[in-house]
């Protein structure tokens, strides 16, 4: 019997689609899963004629691939990927790859490569995004992490990755350890700032300006075709204009409540040990855990009040300004997740391409979008450029775009309307184009009660300074400082 060219364990949505998707593409693949069943199904319905190969045991799993033997896990991140990990391990041998494809914590992969290697095994932790259809047709693929590894899995992940227009796949080797990881959890970062960002330009639309889901989902499919150019604008105009059995709008059946399952938190989490900014993507989680609060929300919205004006103006004027405030948010939430790969790339010595990052972005997954090859061609004029804000291109669509920003950004305030991510990204862009923050005095309050020290204008950067406030204190300062 001919060996299988690569294993995959987990038949959960993106498992068995990615297993047709390989197969489609010339390979045979063989398969397990812990519901034995779940194997059984899978060969008799989608996987029946196909050259895929169904094991009910690790063992025959592993007989059964060529060597190197390549097995993909596609299962829930955490202790299951490690559970996995220790029993596959003693029926390995030397130079065979464990792959996971799933959402795992990029802390873990580091942690599982250097464990692995140190056995003398190989292994790679890549992202794959585009849900159940890019799995089957073409996701973006982001692999890190046992560099030696890679001849042998390229083929194969080239194959069934999206593909840009002149046909360079949307995937290639992110960086070592958990660098693909991380790379994943960032993109799952600017998806929450770009899905927040939509719900917000809706909730105006909608709040605000009085319009119908007929009426929105219209300037979504104009949106669609300019500058918004996206899968997530897309798929937002097709859902503003499904009718559900009754003929009404489907989406305002839904309960306003949303669910997550931590990439965003964790990118919000890492920001903050990187020290980086990541004010929009964070906005964006904690829009989601403040939606999740609902009854504590409706008991809140029959005590609690804010304006009754009702809005005025133009209101295609209007729209026209949240057009461009939409496009000018987006480009600072690309603009952090970028400044915080740069941050990671330094602390864990991976070397990323940043314009190939955005290749990677640019087919298959669920942030894809016409911005995407913006951002490329800016890394390929500099790529040392530090921030995507000091890009030309991107100077003159924010300076195009300011006025309108900043009209959406307070009429949504002066009208008591929601929108948390296009208000962080205006700060943030206040705040990174001024020279000077009120952060002196902030050393001035620590150095007053904590004795943290503080640098002078008037002296070198790295000197330190204490002051005695009050006159009582004494000259010992804290060794602690931290910037």
């Amino acid at each position: 019997m001919e060996k299988a060219d690569i294993g995959l364990i987990g038949l959960a949505v993106m498992g068995e689609n990615l297993i047709l998707n390989m197969e489609s593409r010339g390979y045979t693949v063989a398969v397990f899963n812990r519901t034995l069943d779940k194997v059984d199904k899978f060969l008799a319905g989608r996987a029946k004629g196909k050259k895929i190969v169904g094991t009910h045991k690790l063992p025959e799993l592993v007989a059964s691939l060529k060597t190197p033997r390549k097995v993909m896990l596609m299962v829930k991140a955490g202790q299951a990927v490690d559970d996995l990990i220790g029993e596959l391990t003693p029926l390995l041998g030397k130079g065979d790859i464990i792959i996971d494809g799933g959402n795992s914590h990029f802390p873990d992969t580091i942690r599982r490569t250097k464990a692995l290697e140190d056995k003398g095994l190989l292994y790679i932790g890549t992202g794959v995004s585009g849900g159940e259809e890019g799995a089957l047709l073409g996701p973006s693929i982001m692999p890190g992490g046992s560099r030696a590894a890679w001849p042998a899995v390229k083929p194969i992940f080239q194959a069934i990755a999206a593909k840009v227009e002149d046909g360079t796949p949307c995937c290639d080797w992110v960086g070592d350890n958990g660098a693909g990881h991380f790379v994943k959890m960032v993109h799952n970062g600017i998806e929450y700032g770009d899905m927040q960002l939509i719900c917000e330009s809706y909730q105006i639309m909608k709040e605000l300006l009085g319009m119908s889901a007929d009426e929105m989902h219209e300037v979504f499919k104009v949106w669609n075709k300019g500058d918004l150019d996206s899968f997530l604008i897309e798929i937002t105009r097709d859902i503003l204009a499904f009718k559900d059995t009754d003929g009404t709008p489907m989406v305002d059946k839904i309960l306003d409540t949303a669910g997550q399952k931590g990439t965003g938190k964790w990118t919000s989490v890492t920001a903050m040990d990187l020290g980086m900014p990541l004010t929009l993507i964070s906005e964006a989680v904690y829009a989601r855990c403040l939606s999740a609060t609902k009854e504590e929300r409706v008991a809140a919205s029959k005590i609690l009040r804010g304006p009754n004006t009702k809005f005025t103006g133009d209101r295609k004027a209007f729209i026209a300004d949240l057009e461009k405030a939409l496009y000018a948010s987006k480009v600072i939430s690309y603009a952090q997740g970028y400044e915080m790969m740069r941050a990671a790339a330094g602390e864990y010595k991976w070397d990323l391409s940043y314009g190939g990052i955005a290749l990677l972005w640019r087919g298959g997954c669920i942030i894809r979008s016409t911005f995407l090859g913006k951002i490329k061609e800016a890394y390929d004029k500099d790529p040392r450029l530090s921030n995507l804000l000091l890009a030309p291109f991107f100077q003159e669509k924010i300076e195009a775009a300011q006025e309108s920003w900043r009209r959406v950004v307070a009429t949504a305030a002066t009208h008591g309307i929601w929108i948390p991510a296009h208000a962080t990204a205006l700060t943030y862009y206040d705040g990174f184009r001024n020279g000077r923050l009120p952060a002196n005095l902030l050393q001035a309050q620590r150095d007053y009660f904590g004795a943290h020290m503080y640098e002078r204008i008037d002296q070198p950067r790295g000197k330190f300074f204490h002051t005695n406030w009050t006159g009582r204190g004494g000259t010992t300062s804290s060794s602690a400082y931290v910037v």
